[in-house]
């Protein structure tokens, strides 16, 4: 099963480049894949049908959550795989002839018809409540994007909104569902939890299952299209008639039945089962054969059909016996066969006449018969007529309900719902068959185009299995039983549990023929009166809608969230500040006041073993009060980096040298980043709040401050078990091999957390370069070398700040010196911009600091540092470089392109990760290996260094962003915007002294 399933996604992510070289042929290639699965399938008919009665795939995922990768095929899969492979490989073969080969977007959306596919498979096999619903989520994305092919039609892209709305919504109510039951069962395997259904039920914790399993229903109806959520299927109708086939006929709208079906065996006896199944079951099929009737369109009439036979399928598959689980799966694939074909069918008549209006289709049977033949043998077996499936699991179904009736006063009551249901079904199909292909008075006959036998292939399939369904059901009754079986021991309605009973073609006079008959008569009354119908109709209010009330829903959620926006959304820093702040502080207060609880023993203000640490927060808060009271931009970041310079010195006080040098190292590359971008902002703070809310600002603040502190020492005191903390020491050395505590526990111990956390530096960092440049990252600056070359004998600018002509001369001298080639990229910056000091102080200390940087990743394993303190130092020596040589200097110093290192970081983390499972290990697991070497000794290397390697790679990449975003960039734009005067630089004199300017020279240049 886990093979299929990863041959359907494998195949679905080539599927693209299918298409470039195949054209629509590529629909073959797909097809082959649900194909050659459904040879698979009849394959394991053996295994399934055994003694054993299904075939099990478990493979452990994360053990310590109870999340696994289970996957169970019984004779309820078995006989919904039929449908989701054998119904998805015809109608892959069948878009081949739908589609063109100039249609756009073929190749997605043969991927995404395949990958939905293959997650139908996924989600009536899994075996595990979580992994089913990762399955369910997945058809709702593929859906949306299936049915929102035709991304330019605005009816398009609103119907696969609406349907993504809806379906999601009943989603995450069904995960609330799964989440209660398989908490309180104890576990989220599904057979398990069946098994344990029967104490599940009537235990202590009844009412709690049987919310859950309403919440799960919610989920089903909203999948299934059933009243009130019923409007979308319809309105998805704007997707290509091959997803209409598919997804809103054969697959996507039966996970919800199948949902029903797999949680009937154990749950139809709880308490709100019942009522939600058969009374929405009922409502739906009436509503959607009565708004059937109603249109023009032959695929919305098959739309509201398919409306109506998926309430009809819920109420019997719902009904928890085992004669309603025999016919609502014989109904369930007998629906499939007809409402697959079709569907094909009108797909076809809209290819080749170009209209799908009943009032311009005349007289199409004539021009494609074995078309009208085809669609007939649908149509009827839509309709209930021997000897179709359709008439062999409709019979089951009224003798189902004609049972049921005896079961109080609600028994009748839904038969009789069940009779209206079948005459409208009767009336519409017949609608349709005449809608579609008759001979209309007064109408000319519609062109039509002649088709290919392989373009009806799928349809003619589909329609003879529907027939040798009818004649021949007793395979389809063998694959149904052992399912039916499931209810054997469950209280009958009627004082007893009805036998399944079997399918057959002829159960001689019962009352369920009579039904059928007489479902005849007044569907064919309805369709000869189908003017009289029609005017009746059109006395019903327009107001009964279900997608007008979606509309005014959405449209009210809209006003609403307008309002809101306009009076939150008001571009005053000051007011969302104080909407956070004041809700972080009033909502923990309050619990706090509620809780009434004393304040925990053993509290000191000071540490007495840290005389140092009341002169440490001293100067934080002194810091902190500096910074509210600056002027100035770059004095408030001064005093805002003091107070982070504080806390690590209050790390290293109390013995976390560790976190110390981590956070010195983060205040200063987050100094240098805040420095670098404020030179586009004026240097003075203006447009302060006024006066007349700095009480506000500081009620707010020290109420938020003061309620975190006692927030935090509650939190303290309040912990009743052994920290997991103290175990860490032990953990780090004999799990990870190392002796620092917070770096084994980054790199192996939370190792997920820490690939976690790069990844969003990855996205922060390409985030950065997105706004500042407009493509690219900035890393196509001309070498270093030519611009010092062209700048020799050149013009270079001059402010005005700097007509001093000695000390400009002897700049130049500088500049001009050729007797090291060491940061010769600093040429390139204007002489009074240039720092000697600062050059050769970056020339003493950038070596070293990349160096230490490379010891703090290879010694953090035991010792302070790690990758991320290595990373962090790197990232300041190229700021230190940056800053002595400018931007071309940058260019000079990392000829890598940031986004080329961030994305090597990421790889070589990933695959530290993933290389342990090629050794039969887990992702993320370390490896400790001892060894000796000539000069260097005992060595002993832990593997999760190389992931350690991947986040120093990543933090640099990261700083290299930041410098060419936030420095580079802005140099450049400065520059320009500058209009400097200009001098003449004259080429250097030969000797080791040359370099020097003539005065008359450089008195020109300053004229």
């Amino acid at each position: 099963m886990i093979t299929v399933l990863a041959v359907h996604f494998a195949v679905a992510a080539v599927a693209p480049f299918l298409f470039r070289r195949l054209g629509r042929n590529a629909f073959f290639a797909l097809a082959a894949v649900p194909g050659g699965s459904f040879v698979w399938l009849a394959l394991q008919h053996g295994a399934v049908y055994s003694g054993a009665g299904s075939v099990a795939v478990v493979m452990p995922w994360v053990p310590e959550l109870r999340l696994e990768l289970a996957f169970r095929m019984d004779a309820l899969a078995w006989v919904m795989c039929l449908l989701i492979l054998g119904v998805g490989a015809l109608v892959l073969v069948y878009c081949a002839g739908y589609f063109k080969d100039k249609d756009s977007y073929l190749g997605g959306f043969g991927a995404q018809l395949l990958a939905f596919a293959g997650a139908m498979f996924g989600l009536v096999t899994a075996d595990d409540l979580l992994l089913m619903f990762i399955f369910w989520e997945l058809t709702t994305v593929l859906s949306y994007l299936l049915i929102g092919y035709a991304r330019t039609r605005l009816s398009a892209r609103r119907s696969a909104l609406q349907a993504l709305v809806v379906t999601t919504a009943g989603g995450l109510a069904m995960l609330v569902g799964l989440i209660m039951l398989g908490s309180t069962a104890g576990t989220y395997r599904i057979s398990a939890i069946l098994q344990m259904a029967p104490e599940l039920v009537t235990g202590p914790a009844a009412a709690a299952v049987a919310a859950a399993v309403v919440l799960i229903l919610v989920g089903a109806i909203t999948k299934s299209a059933l009243v009130p959520f019923h409007f979308w299927l319809p309105g998805a109708m704007a997707a290509p008639t091959p997803v209409s086939a598919y997804l809103h006929a054969a697959a996507m709208v039966k996970a919800g039945i199948y949902i029903v079906a797999r949680l009937a065996p154990g749950f139809a006896e709880t308490a709100f089962w019942l009522p939600v199944v058969l009374g929405l079951g009922l409502a739906t099929m009436l509503v959607g054969g009565y708004r059937a009737l109603r249109q023009t369109d032959i695929k919305l009439i098959l739309a509201y059909g398919t409306v109506s036979q998926l309430g009809f399928l819920t109420m019997v598959v719902g009904l928890g016996q085992p004669d309603a689980a025999l016919a609502g799966l014989a109904l369930l694939l007998a629906h499939g066969l007809f409402k697959a074909t079709l569907f094909l069918v009108v797909g076809i008549i809209d290819h080749q006449a170009g209209t799908r209006d009943i009032r311009r289709l005349s007289g199409v049977y004539k021009s494609s018969r074995a078309l009208a033949v085809v669609a007939a043998v649908g149509a009827a077996s839509m309709a209930g007529v021997p000897p179709l499936a359709g008439f062999v699991s409709k019979e089951s179904v009224f003798e189902v309900f004609v049972h049921h009736a005896g079961a109080g006063v609600w028994g009748p009551v839904i038969l009789i719902g069940v009779v209206l249901g079948s005459i409208l079904t009767f009336a519409y199909s017949a609608r349709f068959l005449w809608g579609a292909f008759a001979l209309k008075p007064g109408v000319a006959v519609t062109p039509f185009k002649a088709i290919k036998p392989a373009f009806l292939a799928a349809p003619a399939v589909l329609s003879v299995l529907t027939l040798l369904y009818g004649l021949w059901p007793a395979p389809v009754d063998a694959w149904i039983q052992p399912y039916a079986a499931l209810f054997a021991g469950h209280t009958g309605s009627a004082g007893g549990a009805p036998d399944a009973g079997h399918l057959a073609l002829w159960h001689g006079f019962t009352p369920a023929l009579g039904l059928t008959t007489a479902t005849f008569a007044a569907g064919l009354a309805m369709f000869y009166g189908r003017n009289a119908v029609s005017r009746a109709q059109g006395l019903v209010p327009g107001w009964v809608d279900g997608d007008r009330a979606y509309q005014l829903t959405i449209g009210a959620l809209d006003d609403a969230a307008v309002w809101v926006t306009g009076r939150t959304q008001r571009g005053s820093l000051f007011f969302y500040l104080a909407v956070i702040l004041t809700v972080a502080f009033v909502l923990p207060l309050t619990a706090l006041l509620l809780a009434n609880k004393p304040l925990p023993g053993g509290l000191y203000f000071v540490d007495p073993g840290s005389p140092l640490q009341p002169v440490v927060g001293a100067g934080i808060v002194i810091g902190a009060l500096a910074a509210v009271r600056a002027n100035k931009r770059f004095l408030a970041v001064l005093m805002v980096s003091v107070t982070g310079y504080g806390i690590a010195l209050m790390f290293a006080l109390q013995g976390a040298p560790d976190l110390a040098l981590t956070q010195m190292l983060v205040e200063t590359i987050i100094l240098v980043a805040f420095v670098l971008a404020m030179r586009s902002l004026p240097a003075e703070l203006r447009d302060r709040t006024g006066g007349k809310y700095r009480v506000i600002r500081v009620i707010i603040g020290a109420a938020f401050g003061i309620t975190m502190i006692f927030v935090a020492i509650h939190a303290l005191g309040a912990r009743v078990a052994t920290p997991v903390s103290l175990e860490f020491p032990q953990l780090a050395y004999e799990g990870g091999g190392g002796k620092n505590i917070v770096n084994v526990t980054l790199v192996d111990i939370r190792a997920w957390d820490t690939f976690g956390e790069i990844s969003v530096l990855a996205l922060a960092a390409t985030g950065v370069a997105s706004l500042i440049f407009v493509r690219g990252r900035g890393d196509r600056i001309r070498p270093s070398s030519s611009v010092a070359a062209g700048t020799v004998g050149r013009r270079v600018p001059v402010t005005a700040h700097t007509r001093d002509r000695a000390a400009l001369a002897m700049s130049r001298r500088f500049a001009a010196s050729t007797r090291d080639a060491w940061l010769v990229a600093g040429r390139t910056l204007a002489p009074e911009r240039r720092s000697i000091i600062f050059e050769v102080v970056a020339r003493l200390i950038f070596h070293t600091m990349i160096v230490f940087s490379v010891y703090l990743l290879l010694a953090g394993h035991n010792l302070p540092g790690g990758g991320f303190a290595g990373g962090l130092l790197a990232g300041l020596a190229l700021a230190v470089r940056y800053l002595a040589g400018g931007r071309f200097e940058l260019r000079e110093a990392t000829p890598v392109s940031a986004g080329a290192l961030l994305g090597i970081g990421l790889a070589t983390a990933a695959a530290s990760g993933l290389a342990p499972l090629l050794l039969g290990g887990q992702v993320f697991q370390s490896a400790v290996i001892e060894l000796w070497l000539p000069v260097f000794g005992d060595i002993k290397f832990v593997t999760s260094t190389i992931f350690d390697i991947g986040v120093y790679i990543v933090v640099v990449g990261l700083a290299l962003d930041v410098l060419r975003s936030l420095g580079a960039e802005i140099d450049e734009n400065l520059e320009e915007r500058e209009e400097p005067a200009e001098v003449p630089v004259a080429q250097p004199a030969a000797g080791p002294h040359a370099g020097g300017l003539p005065a008359e020279s450089t008195a020109k240049g300053s004229a």
